[in-house]
């Protein structure tokens, strides 16, 4: 990620961060033997338009990223492994390849926001950061409840 030199940059690059998050995930799913991967890959891929979308949103109208909760972070994508990718993934690894991605994505922005200059720009990158974390925490516990289920 490159430093932006607007509010209208910032948003961007967000936008155009999704965009590449749906191509990876949609030629990934393209890829995939095991139709639970596939799924699991497409759905993310419409996830990833969904941020899209919201971010176009944010773009015009910039106190919606406001709205962005600060997930807890328990930092299972931290104590995962990042799995080769290939066309015989299990459900699982599937998920700690998203997780990590999700993971790099928040970091990216939290050293963007330690960069800026800006206030604004710090704070704004900061939510970013808390966006793609609560992205994260949703792929972590999807992760917890299929690769660790509880047995009673």
């Amino acid at each position: 990620m490159t430093s932006p030199n607007s509010v209208s940059d910032i948003f961007k690059m967000a936008i155009q961060e999704e965009e590449e998050a749906y191509s990876f995930y949609t030629k990934v799913a393209a890829s995939m033997k095991n139709a639970a991967v596939k799924e699991i890959f497409l759905g993310l891929a419409k996830d990833e338009l969904g941020h899209k979308e919201f971010l176009r949103g944010c773009a015009s109208d910039a106190t919606l990223l406001q709205k962005v909760a600060v997930p807890d972070d328990f930092k299972v994508a931290e104590a995962t492994p990042l799995p080769a990718l290939s066309t015989d993934m299990k459900p699982v690894a599937a998920l700690m390849l998203a997780m990590k991605k999700e993971q790099r994505a928040a970091e990216g922005y939290r050293a963007l926001s330690g960069a800026a200059k800006d206030p604004a720009y710090r704070q704004m990158f900061q939510k970013l950061a808390d966006m793609e974390l609560g992205h994260k925490a949703a792929l972590e516990s999807a992760f917890v409840n299929i690769g660790y289920p509880e047995v009673f």
